[in-house]
């Protein structure tokens, strides 16, 4: 494939209807018509919360005016106020407005607080499920603090903004339009005095909101982001810090993300914003700066002065509610900032390359396997349980070399293959490519003869049973988490599982069984005892085709017995039928017994054969068979007088000769083992 193919293929990835971007319930609208189709059928109370809460605004208004008409008709008849009949009316009207306005306000608040809960909830149900659909190498590129910051926390960032500043919006719009209504219905002169104060504001809102505080608030949650993805893996890593008395300095990569995080904050609150914020503030706060001088010029000039000082009293009261406008209207700028920023993060997620169905542009495009209606509607199925790496290449996203350069291996139905070989050959990969984890760039991984693009992908996945080297348990009991295989499976059949996996031993040792809580009241498990659950987990599920990549990683001898004996009713069905096995090893002692082993090296397969073959060809495989014997066969002498150099020199000869004798015997055990293709070790 040609850049440019890759380039296209790309872009159809990213498109919608290719089943990465189309999960969003709102393409082609602006960032406020999106966050509103999140809410689904709530939208309406969203309009309704925002009408609302502009009508409980225009309502706040009815005190100031009542103050308006009570000092009108005190001045009216001073110094003579019992006079003024009206005052009590005055009074009550201008509580009955008050309440009102709070009755109002608190119903569209209700309103706007049920359509955000149902906008985030949504958002985090979306972006969970497509993740749940995502590939793995998704994964593998976006950690796990990044993603969790996105799906929960940009959710949250946009509740703000539909419950609070949405409404507010409104309600700053009617505040406006009213002020505007109010100060030229008495005198446009004192009117214009006051909204002076109110342009200076707008200018200064422009300012700190335009030019560099444009991007800021991208830049801001990115610092935002990257700050809990590398805090994530610095709680993870705190073992280790505590281990070689570390401090948080001493994690780089959390530290800097901290400190660029600061940066960003100040540079923008105190560089950019102190001084059109506090200017904003001033002259919001102060606008007798500009009411009085303008009343002291007009007063000489009027004929009626006892009804231009009543104006000039509404004026002075009715100038406290520009502050608490003009502020909403600088959050209102925040928090549409932020909220876009959260949606164009969330729609990020939502176009995450997801593994559909069969299609012939999913196999043109290599990567992501695109929906197509029609040919799942009837997908293929396979004939056996065969596996076959027909001219595979695959290259990560970013790699210079592939790390798969046309490869080509035939795993026959009913047998154990392992591949092994040099870190970094390509072995992981190759597994991770026959469940789809990946696609490939070019060639095809074929089940049964049909490629695996073309199968469903709930069937590919009922069809394989893996077992990695670094397993995580949920925090539930034993019996949920290999349940977790076959959610409908029985207690009698789990208790199978776990007796297959050799676990009778971990179960025997918690007073309530398998309905022990994982990683609660002190209940932890070894990482050999977490291998075992996770083998029984792929038991339970019977899948024909078991995936294992480095299954022994983190075993002890005594937990490497048991596991080494759990594979033998792995390799097997319920009913007996020889299981298809994959296995990706370091620990050549565990891939002796194989039917093939395919020895990668740089991405090809450079060896393959049985255990005895490819040592008698005296290869890559044979190397790594005498590399093995010798680190088996070392140990550490020392003869008691503390003579480091003398202890050295024996530790050397163990390792040169004296384990020579050991060595010819394991590889005599080997071959014999080799001999029975069920014996995985």
């Amino acid at each position: 494939m040609t850049k440019e193919e890759t380039k296209a293929a790309d872009s159809a990835g990213s498109s919608p209807g290719c089943g990465t971007a189309d999960s969003s319930p709102a393409d082609g609208k602006g960032g406020l018509g999106q966050l509103l189709a999140f809410a689904g059928e709530r939208r309406w109370m969203t309009y309704a919360g925002c009408v609302g809460s502009a009508v409980s605004m225009l309502l706040s208004f009815g005190p100031y005016v009542c103050i308006w008409f009570a000092a009108r008709d005190l001045i009216a008849v001073a110094p003579a106020w019992e006079n003024a009949v009206n005052l009590a009316s005055y009074g009550m009207m201008a509580l009955a407005f008050a309440v009102a306005s709070i009755l109002v306000y608190f119903c569209s608040l209700m309103l706007t607080h049920l359509a955000a809960f149902r906008c985030a909830s949504n958002i985090r149900k979306q972006t969970t499920e497509h993740l749940m659909r995502a590939s793995l190498g998704y994964f593998d590129s976006h950690a796990s603090g990044a993603l969790r910051r996105v799906v929960d926390g940009c959710a949250m960032d946009t509740e703000g903004l539909l419950a609070h500043k949405l409404p507010d919006t409104a309600g700053s719009i009617a505040m406006i339009v009213g002020m505007l209504v109010l100060f030229f219905a008495f005198d446009w002169r004192l009117g214009l005095a006051c909204l002076v104060s109110v342009a200076l504001s707008v200018v200064c809102l422009a300012k700190m909101m335009g030019g560099r505080g444009m991007d800021f608030m991208t830049r801001y949650m990115d610092a935002l982001v990257k700050m809990n993805k590398t805090g994530t893996e610095y709680v993870r890593g705190i073992p280790v810090l505590k281990v070689f008395q570390q401090s948080v300095y001493s994690f780089k990569a959390f530290y800097e993300a901290i400190e660029e995080y600061v940066r960003l904050a100040q540079d923008y609150a105190v560089e950019w914003c102190q001084k059109p914020q506090s200017l904003s503030l001033a002259v919001i706060n102060g606008v007798a700066a500009f009411l009085v001088p303008m009343a002291v010029l007009l007063a000489p000039g009027e004929a009626d002065l006892a009804h231009f000082v009543t104006n000039v009293a509404f004026y002075a009261i009715f100038s406290a509610v520009i502050p608490t406008a003009m502020t909403r209207v600088m959050f209102m700028s925040d928090a549409v900032q932020t909220s876009q920023d959260a949606l164009n993060r969330v729609n990020a997620v939502l176009a995450a390359p997801v593994i559909e169905g069969p299609s012939a542009s999913g196999r043109a495009a290599g990567r992501v396997a695109c929906v197509s209606s029609a040919a799942s509607a009837s997908p293929a199925t396979p004939r056996d349980n065969g596996i076959e790496f027909d001219d595979v290449s695959f290259t990560y996203e970013g790699a210079d070399a592939p790390a798969l350069d046309h490869v080509s291996l035939r795993i026959p139905a009913g047998s154990t293959v392992a591949l092994v070989g040099p870190s970094g050959g390509g072995k992981t990969t190759a597994a991770s490519l026959v469940p789809r984890f990946w696609d490939v760039d070019k060639g095809a991984v074929r089940m049964g003869g049909v490629d695996v693009r073309d199968l469903d992908p709930s069937d590919l996945m009922d069809r394989v049973a893996f077992v990695f080297q670094s397993n995580r348990l949920f925090k539930q009991s034993i019996l949920d988490n290999v349940r977790a295989a076959r959610p409908t499976a029985s207690r009698e059949e789990v208790a199978a599982a776990l007796a297959a996996a050799q676990c009778d031993d971990i179960i025997a040792k918690f007073p309530r069984g398998m309905d022990t809580v994982v990683g609660s009241d002190g209940v932890y498990l070894s990482g050999g005892e977490v291998q075992r659950i996770m083998i029984a987990r792929a038991i339970l599920k019977d899948a024909p085709v078991v995936v294992l990549d480095e299954a022994t990683a983190f075993a002890d001898p005594e937990n490497e017995v048991k596991i080494q004996a759990a594979f033998k009713h792995l390799a097997a069905s319920s009913d007996g039928t020889p299981r298809t096995v994959l296995m990706v090893a370091h620990r050549l002692s565990t891939v002796v017994g194989a039917d093939l082993i395919a020895v990668l090296d740089r991405g090809r397969v450079v060896e393959q054969g049985a255990h005895g073959q490819l040592l008698a060809a005296g290869g890559l495989y044979a190397r790594m068979w005498a590399d093995y014997e010798r680190a088996a066969a070392w140990k550490i002498a020392n003869d008691g007088d503390g003579a480091d150099g003398a202890g050295d020199a024996r530790a050397g000869e163990c390792g040169a000769g004296g384990g020579t004798d050991a060595a010819d015997a394991k590889v005599r055990d080997a071959q014999r083992a080799s001999s029975d293709p069920q014996e995985v070790a």
